[in-house]
C-alpha cells in the first residue's frame, strides 16, 4: 500500500514513550514536519518540561494548551448534568477528554496550516475511536496518522520502543516496563493492562494517587454542601468557585476518605472485555449530590425519561460520539430538564462511602403536607379507588383467560 503523502503533522502528544518514538517515527517514515500538542485537562505536574523533550524528540514546534477550565465547563458539567455512568460503575473520566483533546487539537492544526492531525492510540482501545471520530466530525479534511495500525510500524513491545528511544537519542525515561498503564486528568486517574489483566488480582494499595485507602479515611465523617444552578455544580460548602476549581475541591474532600474508587471489567467498543480500575472521587461526590436536588426538582416523567436515555447517552461518549448529532439531540433533552434543578445537597461521607443526607431547593416539588401520612394535604384519598380500577382493566382480562394463573 503507498504511503500517504503528509507535509505537516499536529500530534497529540504526551511526551511518554509510545508518543515520544510516534513523533520521531512519523516525522522520518512520512518526512514531515510534525508539531507536539500537550493539552492540559488537569494531569498535574506530568506536564512539565514536555517542550524540551517535545522539540528534542524532533518536533519543529510544542503547543501546551491549558484547557482545564474548558474541559470542566464545556465536556464535564454538560456529562454531569446527564449522570451519565457507562455499564454501571465508570463515570467516564477519560471518554469525555479525548473530545476536549480533539477539539483543541483540529484548531491548533487549522491555526498551523497542518494537513493531518495523528495520536498515540493502539488499534485495541477505545481511544483510537474517539479520537477519528472526533477528527471526523470537526475537521473531515484531514489526514490521520494512527502509527499502531500502521503495517510498517513493527514496534510490539515496550522494550523495543525503549531500544529506539535510545537508538534516536529520544528523551525518555522509561527503561522498564511499569506494571500497568495510567491516564489521569481533571475528573479521575485510570490504571489498565500489566498486572491488572488479571480480572482476580486485587490492585496494589501504592498504585492509587487521588484517594487514600478507606481503613485508613478519617474515623470521624465529615458532611460537605454542595450548591448547584440549573443543573450545574456551583459551590461547595458556601464557597462559589470556578468549574475546574470545583471539581479539583470536590477531588480534595472525596479522595481524603477514600471515595470513588471502581474496579470494573467493561466491554470496550472494539468487543473486547477489560479490566480497568479508576479514582473519582469527585465525580462521585458530584453525581450524588446532582441526583439529591434532582430527587426535588425533576418531574417524575420528566425524570424517568432521561433516566431511560441515560444508557443510550453514556455508551455515545464511551465510542467516541461527542460531536455526534444524536448526542447534541440527547444533550438538548438533558439541558431541558435541568432548568429546574437549582438547590442544595449535603453528602455524608465516611470510609469510602457517600449518603444523601439533606436536600433542599426553592424550585422544590415536593409538598410535606401533601406527602405526609398524618394529614391530607388536600389528596381525596378515595381518588386512588378509581385510579387502581382503571390501571387493572387489562390486567382483568387477562386474569380472565382460560389457563391464565
Amino acid at each position: 500500500m503507498a504511503k500517504e503523502p503528509i507535509r505537516k503533522l499536529v500530534l497529540a502528544y504526551s511526551g511518554g514513550l509510545d508518543t515520544s518514538v510516534i513523533l520521531r517515527w512519523a516525522k522520518e517514515y512520512y518526512e514531515c514536519e510534525v508539531i507536539a500538542f500537550c493539552a492540559d485537562i488537569g494531569q498535574a505536574d506530568e506536564t512539565q518540561g514536555l517542550e524540551r523533550k517535545a522539540l528534542a524528540s524532533g518536533a519543529s514546534r510544542f503547543y501546551l494548551e491549558d484547557l482545564r477550565e474548558e474541559f470542566a465547563r464545556d465536556f464535564v458539567f454538560p456529562m454531569m448534568r446527564a449522570g451519565a455512568v457507562y455499564e454501571g460503575y465508570y463515570l467516564l473520566g477519560t471518554s469525555i477528554a479525548r473530545p476536549a483533546i480533539a477539539k483543541r487539537q483540529v484548531e491548533v492544526a487549522r491555526r498551523e496550516g497542518a494537513d493531518a492531525v495523528g495520536h498515540g492510540a493502539t488499534g485495541k482501545g477505545n481511544d483510537q475511536a474517539r479520537f477519528e471520530l472526533c477528527f471526523a466530525r470537526l475537521a473531515p479534511e484531514l489526514k490521520v496518522v494512527a502509527p499502531w495500525r500502521n503495517p510498517d510500524w513493527k514496534f510490539e513491545s515496550r522494550k523495543a520502543l525503549i531500544a529506539y528511544a535510545h537508538q534516536k537519542q529520544i528523551p525518555v525515561a522509561a527503561t522498564v516496563e511499569r506494571p500497568y498503564s495510567t491516564d489521569r486528568n481533571l475528573l479521575h486517574v485510570s490504571y489498565e493492562g500489566g498486572i491488572l489483566e488479571d480480572p482476580w488480582r486485587e490492585p496494589d494499595e501504592d498504585m492509587f494517587q487521588m484517594t487514600v485507602a478507606p481503613h485508613k479515611a478519617p474515623d470521624a465523617a465529615e458532611f460537605v454542601e454542595v450548591e448547584y444552578l440549573a443543573g450545574d455544580p456551583v459551590a461547595i460548602n458556601g464557597e462559589r468557585l470556578s468549574p475546574a476549581a470545583l471539581i479539583e475541591r470536590a477531588n480534595q474532600i472525596g479522595g481524603r476518605h477514600g471515595v470513588g474508587r471502581v474496579d470494573l471489567v467493561e466491554n470496550r467498543f472494539v468487543g473486547i472485555k477489560s479490566r480497568g480500575v479508576y479514582e473519582s472521587p469527585g465525580a462521585t461526590l458530584l453525581l450524588h449530590a446532582h441526583r439529591a436536588v434532582e430527587q426535588l426538582t425533576l418531574d417524575r416523567e420528566q425524570a424517568h425519561l432521561r433516566d431511560s436515555l441515560l444508557t443510550r447517552y453514556a455508551e455515545l461518549i464511551y465510542y467516541g460520539f461527542w460531536f455526534a448529532p444524536e448526542r447534541e439531540a440527547l444533550q438538548a433533552l438533558i439541558d431541558h430538564t435541568q432548568r429546574n434543578v437549582t438547590g442544595r445537597a449535603r453528602l455524608k461521607l465516611f470510609k469510602g462511602g457517600v449518603w444523601i443526607v439533606g436536600r433542599q431547593s426553592p424550585r422544590s416539588l415536593y409538598n410535606p403536607a401533601l406527602a405526609s401520612f398524618d394529614e391530607a394535604g388536600g389528596y381525596r384519598q378515595g381518588d386512588a379507588e378509581g385510579f387502581i380500577r382503571l390501571n387493572a382493566l387489562r390486567l382483568r382480562a387477562l386474569g380472565r383467560l382460560p389457563g391464565s394463573s
